[in-house]
């Protein structure tokens, strides 16, 4: 368990050195949540669909969960071009918790950065429906970034070079966030759009965040937990594999 906290700490400590990186990465959350919320928001409630800044939110906070939690899998790649990963994988301590504390490290600055957008969206205007539900919002902040720091450190663990991870994560992230329901419901849509949309993951971590911060969903909490958990549960076992066969 030690070395797992020590990973875990590592990670957040790595992260909050660069001040540069925190503001760096509430620019796009920030334009994200002016110029659409503001700007389709008329448009949005002529349409009868009420507040689009409501809506809007949850997906945002979503996207820059999405964001951190997948770009932690580009530590690996640095610190195995450092030679850092090496002295980890030479030390007498199970992969499988190696990863596991650099998975939570890179979750929990994932769910930070969600914390942080969630409190600039208040000074934009955005209102909580119910305060109560806030533990649950926080719980699938952690079940989303927790999933895509998996799956992450899995492309990172089968790759060797910076460009190439970035090319992989970015021809697969915008899709995955464009693709979840973030900017427009998923009544209403071609079935095979919404076939499409119902395999992405992120759109059930977006739904729960909808639900519980403003009450409004589409699939339900219970079907977004179960979804979301056996996403952790199978890329967690990917990742695990991936990381052990990993070379410094």
């Amino acid at each position: 368990m030690e070395i797992i906290y020590i990973l875990w700490l590592r990670q957040i400590k790595r992260y909050y050195r660069s001040k540069a990186r925190i503001i760096g990465s509430l620019g796009q959350p920030l334009l994200f949540m002016i110029a659409f919320g503001f700007g389709f928001g008329p448009i949005y409630q002529k349409a009868g669909g009420g507040n689009y800044l409501q809506f809007l939110v949850p997906g945002v906070i979503a996207m820059s969960i999405l964001f951190s939690a997948v770009f932690s899998g580009l530590e690996i790649i640095w610190d195995r071009q450092f030679g850092f990963l090496k002295e980890m994988l030479v030390a007498p301590v199970p992969r499988l918790k190696i990863m596991f504390g650099r998975c939570l490290g890179g979750a929990t600055v994932a769910v930070l950065q969600g914390v942080i957008v969630f409190l600039l969206s208040l000074l934009v205007g955005f209102r909580v429906d119910n305060w109560l539900l806030m533990p649950a919002a926080l719980g699938f902040m952690f079940l989303i970034a927790l999933v895509f720091t998996l799956f992450g450190t899995g492309i990172a663990s089968s790759m060797k070079d910076v460009q190439g991870f970035q090319l992989i994560i970015n021809f697969l992230v915008m899709p995955l966030f464009f693709l979840s329901g973030a900017f427009f419901p998923l009544t209403g849509l071609p079935s095979a759009l919404k076939a499409v949309m119902l395999v992405n993951p992120l759109s059930y971590g977006v739904d729960a965040l909808r639900n519980t911060l403003v009450g409004l969903h589409q699939l339900g909490l219970v079907r977004d937990f179960t979804i979301l958990s056996v996403v952790v549960i199978i890329f967690l076992v990917v990742a695990s594999y991936l990381f052990s066969k990993i070379e410094a």
